[in-house]
């Protein structure tokens, strides 16, 4: 009881020390967070080979040290797809939302060993099993200490490290023999063991033969728990390992949240929330967890900036991009996660900052008739150069170097891209027809007011139709010109409901056109006949995780199920290869050689998007809501 009402203590004193400034948040959701924030993970975003205990900030962090005649080197904290020299290489294995068990191989100096993590009741347990006998020693350090200032104190007595927490104590043993070094760049309390077989940490005092056995049952737990999905609970693994290496617990306004990667934390000054991204995050944890889907918005919409849009990205050192906000996908994500958890509370907790975007985008990025991507005049206390121009404009889009966009110009005085981009008028059609069921469930009067912009645009749309290509084309505003290059967001109009049905046969032909985007990997972002796909560098013809699932999308949407499955089931072998290979889930793949590595591509191997590729088959199996039933149904 006492240990109960400290913990509850200690929880309302960082609520209230690091509380945003925004309405409070409702009771049901305050209880998801406190639950989240919980037990021991890799909660710390600078380091995989860490685990921390939420919500005291507890950290026991694994080090390696080569043993060698001189220069003897120490690795203190690892990241997965570092790529420097000297830097470990991780493969990550399997990895539970909740952190009951994870999995990673390490490769380092002479190092080469299995990593594997189970937590029971608080309780922890850690296994580095070596793979092979090491060419020089290597000593193990593990280390303890509180993070981020948190209250408590770790010392070393005897052969173990005891820490004295607000509302309890707690003992770190492990089963190898402790040695003394103290030649380590170390100020917390460490114990140093040789790593010459398998050792075992845990904070009870049990044998190795125990934390092996608790390793082994937790895994069988989680492999358990995955057969659920039949002939997908390998990729249902998969999905949820490739979100969970990147969240995080964020201590400057206390949450768990989803990111896109530990390494885009690390460079945007300890965490990142992008736009479009974390939207999709939202939606794919949903899979698994009602408690993280609803954590995921509701903490990403909090970002939102004065002038009422969700920003491009939102990072740890206060920057945000005031200026420029990213494809309006947030009405389409909640209402799917809805769908399948459908608790009012939730909707109306943010309908209102879904509602404010969505009208933002019509009052800020209309441009004769129709939306086009921009950038505003905003403060800039960073001194950033992407400020009020095209290349602003296009970081919008979220396809930050499109060939859709070359020989396209800024318009100062619109703020605005000088092309009518057919890709976000469907989203915001889209985003229009969500927010419309929603406010319809809420009985909130804007139902009209949303409908009536989405006729509005849909109607505009219509002079972007070009009936020789058989597409709703961008159209340049200076020149007067149907843009001619071809990408996936073409078939938008299709999730928005726009084109007739005569006109949505001509669009689906596109689809198995093996010059455009037909082919063995699909879809690529660019068409195969344009003169800039053979790069793939980036957004000239690599294949990404959002484009294939806006597009399946509006397959469901416009009631073509066979090529949204196609399209499913490419994007899955796609997705499950790569993590076979290499255990990558990557940022986006060749559209040439389906890998993530391809040397033309610049993609992130660990990108928390990347599991869109396995998402769309859980929703043609039914373990997701059908995407084109309504709110309602």
């Amino acid at each position: 009881m006492k240990k109960t009402f400290f913990l509850i203590l200690f929880n309302l004193l960082l609520a209230g020390l690091f509380a945003q400034q925004t309405n409070p948040a409702p009771a049901e959701y305050l209880q998801i967070k406190e639950k989240l924030k919980s037990g021991w993970n890799t909660w710390n975003t600078r380091d995989v080979l860490s685990q921390v205990l939420l919500p005291e900030g507890l950290e026991i962090k694994l080090g390696f040290k080569q043993s060698q005649a001189f220069d003897e080197p120490f690795l203190q904290e690892a990241l997965i797809g570092r790529n420097e020299e000297g830097a470990p290489v991780i493969r990550p294995g399997e990895h539970s939302y909740n952190g009951n068990y994870q999995k990673m191989e390490i490769q380092w100096e002479s190092l080469h060993a299995i990593i594997e993590t189970a937590t029971v009741d608080d309780e922890l347990f850690i296994l580095i099993s070596p793979e092979k006998e090491f060419e020089k020693p290597i000593k193990l350090v593990i280390e303890a200490g509180m993070l981020w200032n948190y209250p408590g104190q770790v010392s070393k007595i005897s052969d173990q490290l005891h820490a004295e927490l607000p509302a309890r104590q707690l003992d770190v043993f492990c089963t190898g023999e402790a040695i003394h070094d103290f030649a380590l760049p170390v100020n917390n309390a460490y114990l140093v063991v040789h790593l010459n077989k398998a050792v075992g940490i845990s904070t009870q005092n049990v044998p190795l033969e125990e934390i092996i056995e608790c390793v082994k049952a937790q895994k069988e737990a989680f492999y358990g728990g995955a057969q659920t999905f039949g002939k997908l609970a390998e990729a249902s693994i998969a999905i949820q390992s490739g979100i969970a290496w990147n969240l995080i617990f964020e201590p400057k306004f206390d949450r768990v949240v989803s990111t896109v990667g530990r390494l885009w934390n690390e460079e945007y000054g300890g965490y990142c929330l992008f736009g479009w991204d974390n939207f999709f995050l939202a939606y794919m944890t949903s899979l698994h967890s009602k408690d993280l889907a609803y954590a995921n918005v509701i903490e990403h919409l909090k970002g939102k900036t004065e002038d009422g849009f969700i920003p491009n990205d939102n990072a740890g050192n206060g920057r945000k991009t005031w200026d420029h906000s990213q494809p309006p996908v947030g009405g389409i994500m909640v209402k799917e996660i809805y769908k399948k958890y459908p608790e009012k509370w939730f909707l109306e907790t943010v309908f209102d900052d879904l509602l404010e975007w969505n009208r933002w985008w019509w009052k800020n990025r209309m441009n004769e008739g129709l939306l086009s991507y921009g950038s505003s005049p905003a403060k800039n206390p960073f001194n950033e150069r992407a400020r009020e121009n095209m290349q602003a404009a296009k970081y919008e889009s979220g396809m930050d170097d499109s060939p859709m966009y070359i020989d396209v110009n800024f318009n100062q005085q619109k703020h605005t891209m000088e092309l009518q981009d057919v890709g976000l008028n469907s989203l915001y059609v889209s985003d229009c027809y969500a927010l419309a069921e929603m406010a319809q469930l809420l009985d909130r009067e804007e139902d009209q007011e949303l409908r009536s912009r989405a006729t509005k645009i849909a109607i505009a749309m219509e002079k972007l139709w070009d009936e020789k290509t058989g597409f709703y084309l961008n159209f340049n505003t200076e020149s007067d010109t149907l843009s001619k290059r071809l990408s996936p967001t073409l078939f938008y109009p299709l999730l928005a409901g726009v084109p007739s049905a005569e006109k949505i046969n001509q669009i689906i032909r596109h689809f198995n056109d093996p010059n455009e985007f037909g082919g063995k990997f699909i879809l690529p972002s660019i068409a195969r006949n344009d003169p800039l796909f053979e790069k793939q560098r980036y957004w000239k013809g690599a294949i990404w995780p959002p484009l294939n699932f806006l597009s399946y999308l509006s397959f469901r949407q416009a009631g073509f199920y066979e090529i949204a499955s196609e399209l499913a089931e490419k994007s899955l072998q796609m997705f499950i290869s790569e993590w076979h290979r290499k255990g990558f889930v990557s940022e986006n793949y060749s559209a040439i050689t389906g890998t993530g590595d391809d040397p033309r591509l610049s993609s992130d191997r660990f990108h928390s998007w990347g599991s869109l590729f396995g998402i769309m088959s859980f929703m043609e199996e039914d373990y997701l809501p059908a995407f084109e039933k309504n709110i309602n149904q």
